[in-house]
């Protein structure tokens, strides 16, 4: 009798790993910024049915659609989705992304792929295209492999999965991202017992959630040619005082939510106030924008309490500034049993693809479509790519935007192991360790 170790020989030799650098790179070559999907799930669905899984494209809304693929068991088993989301959180384009990224500098920010020394370079090569084509490959090596399952594998590709709301150009109140694809495929009978999210890291079994904040500092409403003789107050220099107030705090609120894998992390990612077309007139209010981080053990509002918290101090300390704040977004994190049948299988197949022993990354602060999942109830892992065996050129930064061959290969047997631990008939079974 075959072993599981066996079957993913098995399937992984159905898979070239050219492969997988050649579809990361059609999938960066397809732009597909948060809202602007459909395309690649368009070419996803067609790749699917083309390598002998059940493709299909659920459509979303106009623009945003996801790509689903299956592969079909006896249906006595286990259900398990492989997960990945397909949209890039840039755009690659200069009229969107510039000069907040210096684009001609990053080509892996440039929805443009280039491959080189087993490197696929390009936006979203590695996060979350690299991902999503290890996921899809893995499904597709069972079935060229024709090894049967008691259970089904589902693969879902899909859209909206980086925290955005509606970008420039489209109505804010446009719900793109936050998992709206995850969300929508769920509520379209697409749940299944168990998921496995392809996303960066080690394996792990709980995760941070979102919240926003919006900060308001008021001044006076001003002009440069009469501020030496009127009332004047530049809310700008006030708002430069609380953000260095607010950074010193981000590291008390990191200190008080950090436990289990977590350490939930702060962070101003903009600042608005004034008329880029007039800078000769001063603003009445300069906001601050923050993202604060939730980890799975502390309700969305204790953070709003929290961060209350932090405000009034500030506050305290400058009684001359008038301070005005909200919650913008808030997004739980989310906790599965590290005992469960799919957190062990997946750890099982790292360790068999990795040649490592397991151990639990702490200080985690990224927060996936996960999320979504657990609060529907599905068991959920996360597992990424291993690191690359060498310094590519953007390492040490943040990019998401390169992908080592040798990475993949290790995410993609993972998957393939997992999937096989679960949903063959002589693998792991949730319902019966559940019941």
């Amino acid at each position: 009798m075959d072993t599981i170790e066996d079957l993913t020989e098995k399937a992984w030799q159905a898979v070239d790993p050219a492969e997988l650098l050649e579809l990361t790179a059609r999938m960066v070559d397809i732009p597909s910024p948060s809202g602007e999907e459909a395309e690649l799930a368009g070419f996803l669905g067609e790749f699917m049915n083309a390598q002998g899984l059940e493709g299909d494209v659920q459509a979303i809304q106009p623009g945003q659609a996801n790509a689903v693929g299956r592969y079909a068991g006896a249906g006595s088993g286990t259900h398990l989705m492989l997960y990945a989301p397909i949209d890039t959180a840039f755009a690659g384009r200069a009229e969107e992304d510039s000069p907040w990224i210096d684009l001609e500098a990053r080509p892996d920010q440039v929805a443009k792929a280039t491959v080189r020394d087993g490197v696929v370079q390009g936006l979203g090569a590695h996060n979350p295209k690299g991902h999503g084509a290890c996921a899809l490959m893995a499904a597709v090596a069972l079935a060229r492999a024709q090894i049967p399952l008691s259970g089904h594998l589902t693969v879902a590709l899909c859209a909206g999965g980086m925290p955005t709301n509606g970008r420039p150009g489209r109505p804010e109140a446009r719900r793109i991202g936050h998992g709206v694809g995850c969300a929508h495929l769920l509520e379209q009978g697409g749940r299944p017992d168990c998921a496995v999210v392809a996303k960066p890291g080690g394996v792990s079994y709980e995760e941070v959630g979102v919240s926003w904040f919006r900060v308001r500092v008021k001044g006076v409403l001003g002009y440069a040619g009469t501020r030496h003789v009127v009332k004047h107050r530049n809310p700008i220099l006030d708002a430069a005082k609380v953000v260095e107030e607010l950074e010193a705090w981000f590291k008390d609120y990191t200190h008080a939510n950090t436990s289990g894998l977590v350490a939930p992390q702060g962070s101003i990612g903009c600042i608005r106030a004034g008329w880029p077309n007039k800078p000769t007139f001063i603003p009445e209010a300069c906001d601050i924008l923050i993202d604060l981080r939730v980890s799975p053990r502390t309700d969305i509002a204790d953070v709003r309490r929290q961060f209350q918290g932090g405000i009034e101090a500030i506050a305290e300390r400058h009684p001359d500034m008038v301070l005005e704040w909200d919650m913008l977004l808030g997004v739980p994190g989310s906790h599965t049993d590290p005992d469960h049948p799919v957190i062990r299988s997946t750890i099982r197949g790292w360790e068999y693809a990795t040649g490592e022993a397991y151990s639990p990354q702490t200080g985690g602060s990224g927060a996936t479509e996960a999320n979504v999942l657990r609060q529907w109830g599905v068991p959920t892992a996360r597992v990424g790519m291993t690191p690359p065996p060498r310094k590519l050129d953007f390492s040490g930064q943040f990019s998401m935007g390169e992908a080592h061959v040798e990475s993949m290969k290790a995410l993609t047997r993972t998957l393939i192991y997992t999937a096989l631990d679960l949903c063959h008939p002589d693998g792991t079974k949730v319902q019966e360790d559940e019941g």
